[in-house]
């Protein structure tokens, strides 16, 4: 059976730590800055950890290796 190949976006949206979960950059940040609030602005810093449902559907589709 062939390999199976990994998702070249995914691979740069997203990463998995050595306990299984997956690190995910702040969405909504890209541009349109001046209408956010600061407060989302703090809050949308640095990377997040994915929820174990929107992590296993990530595992499963586009990164198929990480397990």
């Amino acid at each position: 059976m062939p390999k199976m190949k990994t998702k070249s976006g995914a691979k740069k949206r997203f990463k998995v730590t050595a306990t299984g979960k997956v690190k995910v950059q702040a969405s909504r940040k890209r541009h349109g800055m001046i209408q956010r609030t600061a407060k989302f602005v703090r809050n949308a810093r640095g990377t997040m950890v994915l929820s174990d449902e929107d992590a296993k559907i990530v595992k499963k589709n586009f990164l198929p290796y990480s397990r």
